[in-house]
Parts: structure tokens; C-alpha cells; sequence
């Protein structure tokens, strides 16, 4: 690996480069660099996040920069907010000797009049969401007439956050001569599509495997009832002394719940999601990075342009329905050179995305039992001594108050001192544990390496159950998980209590409970199965669970005649004579 003079990067930019600590280029940069400089063809970057795209593609357009000419020459367009200023701060730093290049971040949350303003004074480079971008558009403010570079960065997180409508009008009012750059770190349909409408013989790049994980990434897995996974997620932090990571949720309101949970319990934590103001998300995020939060309870979208290296912990609170994402997600941690532990607090429910996500990102879940009470206690009494321990003592400022002080605790012994001391500062955590049971590991497992329960734990209330069927059965290949998948994706929760479930041949009645009902009919219809659009309705059939002699003869007999030769021609000797007769019987016709 060379460094940045040898890929062609001029002076201003290299001083700027060097003072910010970086030596040599990482993967991503070592390709696109030279790439961009050298020509104007488009440009398709596959990399996952913190592989340094930002540099990638900002330094060559900063450096393509006409400085005679004032007007906007390269847009950006990111997900998010809080990407939209990460970028703009890291591009004015690259800028930081160049005095004639300007750069504006545009962005939704706050006042466009103060955009506005900034553009009018001359800008070459704009940073943009698509929204705000587009709005800036239409009131004839941004013009795009002669901007020659495009770049699309989390390509793949702004269309599936739906700003396809957005990207589209924003491409076709920038010229046909642009250069445009693509940025992923994955190549979905819709990625691929929008690539192929806009962009014309682009080179492809890819950087390390897309799904593998950190090498010094450490994966841990604690599987719990789903009742305990926030007391799993307080022990997880009382455990573990000196965290300061992000606990990932999958909504907002599932984030603001655990996060004013934690805090009124006394954690040093805060949320952030979209529903909160620009104000209040800059607030959040300021202290983060100052480390005056020790953990940050998050939605995915809004950690996106996070930037922070020192991380210890990754915590998902809800694992995602898609193992890239949480590649993306463990990748926060074990940044420049550090080590770094991603932990999912599974349900009995998640056995299968667990393996889905060890399959894909090519990783290793350690299994652990949740922390117990005297394990905690144990390791909050050794830190407060080390504290003790560490504790610099100003002679000069004590000295006056140290009389009155030996006085009132000279009727205590040096052992009784120490217990009144360590209890005043350490009573909080052995009432709490004392007063709580330990919380139990599910670590029984089936043979498909899924979590599994008796049917009567899972089911807690179910006289609140009603039936629903759905136009799937066995004929679409549907299993019991994946009927539970489906309706944990509609209803973007994994702690639905489902219990019967009978799979017909063309149809399935299930059990849930009724008072997700309503959001059930409305959500499932949206949901797409192996290509097949579902529809679901309340009835009063029945979940089969005992069946007569008759029925049961009935039911085994239609199986059999369906099952395939290759099935049922090698389950015993029996079934092999009968494939041979039935071979004989074929050539006589």
C-alpha cells in the first residue's frame, strides 16, 4: 500500500490529510482515488461503512474544483441528516488550505432561509439530503446546469428509505455529461436499477467481502425470554463497567421506550431517532461524541454518519430482518485498530436469523448466560476501588477538614470504615440484585439450530387469541418459522405471541393475538411471499391439533400419494423394491 502523494492527490489536499493523522489510503481509496483524477467515467464502489468512502470520493472532487467558476460543480446526496453534516465537515477539513472551494451541507430539520443564504455567497460543492435538495431545486435556487459530478453515497440506505422519486428528478435535471460515482455497501435490485438507468459503462469496485464481519470483532449472543430482554440489556451494562456503544432498535418508538426506561433507571443513556427535532438530534450526538453519554439507544437510520472510532459495545436490542444489517451495525465497534464486541439479545423466536446473519457475515455467535447478580456485583465493587484507588488527593484542600473528620469516625474500626464506605457507594446495586432473580440463558437448542420452548410457555393469554387464515399452505412451501417470520416482518416485531398454526394445503389458519388485529389486516396485504401477493381474514375454522383415526388415515394417505419418488423411494428397503417394480411396470407401457 502506497499513501496519497502516489495516487495523485496535489498539496493542499495532502497537508490537510497529514494533519489529519492519515498515512497510508485504505482499500477503497487505493482504487477510487486514482480513478477519479485520471478520468471522467462513472463510478460503482462497493464497500461497507468506515472503509473510508467519504476520502474516496471527496478528495478527488475537491480537487477537480474550478475555482474560476463559483457556481455548484459536484452535488452529494446521503440518507440522513446527521451523514449530510459528518460529510460536509470531513470535505471542509480535506478543503482546509483551499481557500477558494466552498462547501454547503443541505439538510431538512432546519432553516432553509439560512441555506439559502450560504449558497448565494458562491459554493462548487453542495452536501445534501434528497429531500431538501429537491425543494432547494424547485424554488429555483439550485441550479444544476453545469454540475459535472454526481455522488450517491449509501445508495442502497436512501432507496430503502424511499427517496427513489427524489433521486430520479434530482439525475434527470443534472446534465447527461456528469460523471456520476455510486457508492453501496450492497448491490441491491434497486440499486442495480437506478445504476443502470444513470450511469453508462461504469467501472465496478469492490472492496473486501460485503457480508464479512470485523476480524477483531468479538459476536456475542444471549438468548432470553423475550420478557427479559430489557433486565438482559441492564445487566449487560452493569457488567460490562466501562461501555460506551449504541444499542440498536428497530423503531422509533421502540427507542424512545427502552431509552426513557434506562435513564429512569438511572443510566447515563439518550435516544435518537427521526422524530426528534435537528436541535435535539445535534444535542444527542454532540454528547455522545464527547463521551458525555455512555450509551446511545438508536434507531438504524439515525446513527447513520456516527463517526466515532473508540466504541466498546454494539448491543442489538432487536435483530434486523437482513444480516447486512447487521454487518453494518457491529461495524461501529473495533475501529482503528481497537477491539470491539457486537452482542444480539436473541428471543426463542431468532434462531434462524441468527444463522442467517453467522451464514452471510461469515462470523462466529459466542453464546454467554446473562450476567448474575453477584457476577455484576462482583465487578462494580472492583471498579469503585480501582476508582478509589486512582483518585488524585489534594493535601492542601482537605487539610483543613481533616480534624473534624477523624473526629466523627473514630469510633470506627479500619474494617467497619471500609464496609460503611464501599456500602454508601455500592448499596443501589446490591438492593437491586438481591431483591431480583437471575435471569435464565435459553441455550436448548433444536437440531436446525433454533431456540425452542413447550408450546404452553409461549402462549401466555390464550383466551385473547383469535383466528386468522392466510392464502399460503403447503403448496407455497410454507413452514411454520417462515409463516412467523412473515408476520414478525409486517409487524416490524419480534414479540408477537403467535400459537396454533395448521397449514393446509392451499391455505393456513393460525392463532395470534387479537388485539394486534386490525394492524394485522392492514400490514400482511404489503408483505410479498415467494411472489405471492397475500390476503388474510378472521375466521372461525379452527387450528386442528387431534384428529380422528379416520382423518388421520385420510391425512397420511393424500401425503403419501404426494410425495415426490426421490422422497419416498429411498426411506427403507421396503420403498426400493417398489421404485424397481415401478421401473418394470414403465417399460411395459
Amino acid at each position: 500500500m502506497g499513501n496519497f502523494k502516489d495516487l495523485g492527490v496535489n498539496k493542499g489536499l495532502l497537508k490537510a490529510v497529514e494533519e489529519m493523522g492519515f498515512v497510508s489510503p485504505t482499500a477503497v481509496q487505493e482504487l477510487a482515488i486514482p480513478y477519479l483524477l485520471n478520468g471522467k467515467k462513472d463510478l460503482i464502489a462497493l464497500a461497507q461503512t468506515g472503509t473510508g468512502k467519504t476520502a474516496a470520493f471527496g478528495l478527488p472532487c475537491i480537487q477537480h474544483v474550478d475555482r474560476k467558476v463559483k457556481d455548484v460543480q459536484t452535488i452529494v446526496l446521503c440518507p440522513t441528516r446527521e451523514l449530510c453534516i459528518q460529510i460536509s465537515m470531513d470535505l471542509m477539513k480535506f478543503a482546509k488550505h483551499l481557500d477558494y472551494v466552498k462547501i454547503v451541507a443541505v439538510y431538512g430539520g432546519t432553516s432553509i432561509e439560512n441555506q439559502i443564504k450560504s449558497m448565494k455567497k458562491g459554493v462548487q460543492i453542495i452536501v445534501g439530503t434528497p429531500g431538501r435538495t429537491k425543494d432547494l431545486i424547485n424554488r429555483r435556487v439550485l441550479k444544476l446546469d453545469i454540475v459535472n459530478k454526481v455522488v450517491l453515497d449509501e445508495a442502497d440506505e436512501m432507496l430503502s428509505m424511499g427517496f427513489k422519486e427524489d433521486l430520479n428528478y434530482i439525475l434527470d435535471t443534472t446534465s447527461k455529461n456528469r460523471q456520476t460515482m455510486l457508492f453501496s455497501a450492497t448491490m441491491s435490485k434497486e440499486v442495480r436499477s437506478i445504476s443502470k438507468k444513470y450511469m453508462k459503462d461504469a467501472e465496478e469496485i469492490t472492496v473486501e467481502r460485503l457480508n464479512s464481519g470485523a476480524k477483531n470483532v468479538e459476536h456475542h449472543v444471549y438468548n432470553v425470554n423475550s420478557k427479559d430482554k430489557y433486565d438482559t440489556l441492564k445487566r449487560i451494562a452493569d457488567f460490562n463497567t466501562d461501555i460506551y456503544g449504541i444499542v440498536f432498535c428497530r423503531t422509533r418508538r421502540e427507542t424512545q421506550q427502552i431509552a426513557n426506561k434506562f435513564m429512569n433507571d438511572g443510566y447515563n443513556a439518550d435516544a435518537i431517532h427521526g422524530e426528534l427535532s435537528q436541535s435535539q438530534r445535534d444535542d444527542v450526538m454532540s454528547k455522545f461524541r464527547q463521551k458525555s453519554l455512555q450509551i446511545l439507544i438508536a434507531t438504524d437510520v439515525a446513527a447513520r454518519g456516527l463517526d466515532v472510532d473508540s466504541l466498546t459495545h454494539v448491543i442489538n436490542y432487536s435483530l434486523p430482518d437482513d444480516p447486512e444489517v447487521y454487518t453494518h451495525r457491529s461495524g461501529r465497534t473495533g475501529r482503528a485498530g481497537k477491539n470491539g464486541i457486537s452482542i444480539a439479545i436473541s428471543n426463542s423466536r431468532e434462531g434462524r436469523k441468527l444463522k442467517s446473519i453467522e451464514n452471510k457475515s461469515q462470523i462466529n455467535f459466542i453464546r454467554k448466560d446473562v450476567p448474575s447478580g453477584k457476577d455484576i456485583c462482583s465487578k462494580q465493587l472492583f471498579k469503585l476501588i480501582e476508582r478509589i484507588q486512582k483518585v488524585k488527593v489534594d493535601q492542601k484542600q482537605i487539610e483543613p477538614f481533616l480534624e473534624d473528620i477523624y473526629s466523627k469516625l473514630e469510633s470506627l474500626s479500619r474494617e467497619d470504615l471500609i464496609k460503611h464506605f464501599v456500602s454508601a457507594e455500592f448499596n443501589k446495586f446490591l438492593d437491586y440484585y438481591n431483591k431480583s432473580k437471575d435471569v435464565k440463558s435459553e441455550n436448548k437448542r433444536n437440531d436446525k439450530g433454533e431456540n425452542r420452548k413447550p408450546f404452553n410457555e409461549r402462549s401466555s393469554n390464550r383466551n385473547s387469541f383469535i383466528n386468522f387464515s392466510i392464502n399460503i399452505g403447503r403448496k407455497n412451501g410454507v413452514s411454520p418459522i417462515e409463516l412467523i417470520s412473515l408476520i414478525n416482518r409486517a409487524l416490524k416485531s419480534n414479540e408477537i405471541e403467535i400459537g396454533g398454526i395448521d397449514i393446509r394445503e392451499s391455505y393456513t389458519i393460525f392463532e395470534i393475538d387479537g388485539s394486534i388485529k386490525n394492524d394485522l389486516i392492514k400490514k400482511i396485504p404489503k408483505i410479498d411471499f415467494n411472489g405471492n401477493s397475500l390476503s388474510i381474514k378472521q375466521t372461525e375454522e379452527k387450528v386442528e391439533k387431534r384428529f380422528s383415526k379416520e382423518k388421520k388415515k385420510k391425512r397420511y394417505s393424500s401425503a403419501k400419494r404426494n410425495r415426490s419418488n426421490s422422497e419416498r423411494d429411498y426411506k427403507t428397503k421396503g420403498n426400493f423394491r417398489n421404485k424397481r417394480k415401478n421401473k418394470r411396470k414403465n417399460k411395459r407401457f
